[in-house]
């Protein structure tokens, strides 16, 4: 990493230890579920499986609500166009709260033919769809978090958005406890609980969208396109990812089910240490959108080269301590001897990735930051064509899980080779607001 201190370490400190706290706290709305729901029986477990998978998703593609707003507020707030950002606040609110609102439309009209497109039937298709349709209802308030949290990102105030979530998950863990066991609401009373401590969640994040002071907080295109240009192209290089994961547990389950479990382990393994690694790539947003609109790209450039040295170390101290441990972690999950060997077979290439994955987070992280997102938005796409490729010549030449992996290798390796290339050219620094 070079020099041991930089001047830098303190700031990026401050930004990523309160985001890795909100980062942490998201995954435990489907955690309590899963303890609360899990005792009811297997029936309304398997249940919550589905539906609380597709509910996931929705959040996952819709995350450029916050990568976007947090790219554009963070300039316009470096530019010291705080106005703007103001402006960029209730827009943000007006996109977020639209997009909910048609999602909650679709997911209420489409539960149905959905869940039994993926596989719901008998009582558990049953639970799934009561589940399905009574967490929709808080769609939209979740979406409206997401904005709220890029907005307050963008003006370098993570502490609030922590704060906020670390509320919704106590309000919602005390509402499934009272509703399922107090209630006996079943299953129906923990999707409400969840859609209870979203809906106020959704309400203090309003509340934080309109407070800055804006000559018009009215809905507006103009004012709108900045954020949906990086939004749009977020999402498509978003989704492109998630059609990858997505591709490669299509062809483990074509393997057979010890394949796709060990998959499940090691793909759920990588996500849970990509949301610490994400931390710091969202300091690289903060930080890089805020210095180049300042029009320092100096200062922008150097603090992003010590963001990918931290990310480096992070991700090689996992490595590190995960190596030796193939047959030790795994049977947390399983005792099944089959998915134990497809495990330890995948497990130095899901360990030797990490501290280039931990590049490629930094990277992705500077470049929104920049509001590079067409570039972002177009490797990825060329990336994800590449892994679906030599994934689905691992399933026709028969190369098993570790052609899988290797392929999951392959796609991080290319990532951080085309973004690099474009970090080293700084076409990326460009400053000012416009």
């Amino acid at each position: 990493m070079g020099r041991l201190r930089s001047p830098h370490d303190r700031e990026i400190l401050r930004l990523a230890l309160p985001a890795l706290g909100a980062l942490a706290a998201e995954p435990l709305y489907v955690l309590v579920d899963t303890g609360i729901v899990g005792h009811l029986g297997r029936p309304q477990l398997a249940a919550l499986g589905l539906a609380g998978t597709v509910l996931a998703g929705a959040f996952t593609i819709f995350n450029f609500l916050t990568y976007g707003t947090t790219a554009v507020v963070a300039r316009a707030s470096g530019a010291g166009e705080e106005e703007r950002a103001a402006r960029l606040a209730a827009q943000a609110l007006w996109v977020s709260l639209g997009i909910g609102l048609l999602l909650l439309v679709a997911c209420e009209v489409l539960a149905g033919p959905l869940l039994r497109a993926l596989g719901a039937h008998g009582r558990s298709g049953d639970y799934a769809a009561t589940y399905f349709r009574i967490a929709a209802i808080g769609l939209p308030a979740a979406l409206v978090a997401l904005a709220g949290q890029g907005y307050l990102r963008g003006v370098s105030n993570l502490r609030r958005p922590l704060e906020i979530v670390v509320v919704a998950n106590v309000v919602n863990a005390v509402l499934e406890v009272l509703f399922v066991y107090g209630f006996h609401w079943g299953i129906a009373g923990s999707a409400a609980g969840t859609a209870i401590a979203q809906a106020g969640m959704g309400v203090a994040f309003v509340a934080e969208l309109l407070r800055p002071h804006a000559d018009s907080k009215r809905p507006s295109l103009s004012a709108m396109r900045p954020m949906m240009r990086v939004g749009r192209q977020i999402f498509v290089r978003t989704a492109a990812l998630y059609a990858s994961f997505l591709v490669a547990a299509s062809v483990c389950a074509r393997m057979g089910d010890p394949q796709l479990a060990a998959h499940q382990i090691g793909s759920q393994l990588f996500f849970f240490l990509a949301l610490i690694l994400d931390a710091v790539a969202i300091a690289g947003q903060v930080i890089v959108g805020r210095m180049l609109g300042a029009g320092d790209p100096e200062s922008a450039y150097a603090s992003a080269v010590r963001m990918i040295g931290w990310s480096v170390v992070v991700g090689a101290a996992f490595a590190i301590v995960l190596l030796p441990l193939a047959h030790v972690v795994p049977r947390v999950f399983t005792s099944d001897p089959l998915v134990l060997h497809e495990a330890a077979a995948l497990w130095p290439y899901f360990v030797l990735m990490q501290p280039l994955a931990g590049a490629v987070f930094a990277l992705d992280g500077i470049l929104i930051g920049a509001g590079d997102t067409s570039y972002l938005m177009w490797s990825m796409l060329a990336a994800s064509a590449l892994f679906i490729t030599l994934a689905l010549m691992a399933l026709t030449f028969e190369w098993g899980i570790v052609g899988v992996w290797i392929a999951l290798d392959v796609l991080i390796a290319a990532r951080f080779a085309v973004l690099l290339v474009r970090f080293a050219g700084r076409r990326w620094a460009v400053v000012g607001w416009a």
